[in-house]
């Protein structure tokens, strides 16, 4: 697979780009510094925003070690030097602050009969209502942001655009919705959220 020049093999038991990633990868090229994806997959947001810009830094984390190694394999496949990628659950091992944070949350409406048996439900399953990984993250993103800092989001419908940025505002965040697609059984939205 390619996208805008970055060559990308995808492994398996790692999430495979779909209009989500195109989304936030497509934005990920606007952010500048210090910058952190979440749930960083195959690597394709992080990698765009590092080949975006050379003076960039980025770190990519994932709960899935599958995803850790294939972000990293597709940043050398593309002799980019300037992203790094470990294991990380949500936050569990990331220090410092950051002038970007970007993630593609689980937001899947996900049962206990619906679950995968593999790493690949990492990237799909967001418990009952879609939100529990996005609430968990909002919680706790202020902590790792530079001032002025700013995240960046997809969002589904399926779990609450509106309720995905009033949790953000009641935090103190400006947000607005950057873009939107109009999908057959939901809308995507990515979010800018402004400290």
């Amino acid at each position: 697979m390619e996208f805008e020049n970055i060559k990308l093999e995808i492994f398996p038991e790692v999430y495979e780009p779909a209009e989500d990633s195109f989304l936030l990868a497509k934005y990920a090229k606007t952010l500048n510094g210090d910058v952190l994806e979440i749930g960083c997959g195959c690597g394709i947001a992080s990698l765009a925003c590092a080949k975006s810009n050379s003076k960039n830094s980025v770190l990519g984390v994932d709960i899935n070690p599958k995803a850790v190694s294939n972000s990293a394999h597709n940043a050398a496949l593309n002799k980019i030097k300037n992203a790094l990628f470990i294991q990380s659950n949500l936050f569990s091992n990331v220090n410092g602050k950051f002038d970007a944070i970007m993630f593609n949350p689980p937001y899947l409406p996900t049962t206990k009969k619906e679950k995968l048996k593999d790493n690949l439900n990492y990237a799909f399953d967001g418990g009952k209502t879609g939100r529990e990984t996005t609430d968990i993250f909002i919680s706790s993103v202020k902590s790792f942001l530079k001032p002025h800092g700013v995240v960046l989001q997809v969002e589904s419908s399926l779990a609450g655009i509106e309720k995905t940025m009033n949790r953000f505002s009641s935090l103190g965040f400006k947000t607005k919705i950057l873009e939107q697609e109009k999908f057959f059984f939901e809308k995507l939205a990515i979010i800018s959220a402004k400290l």
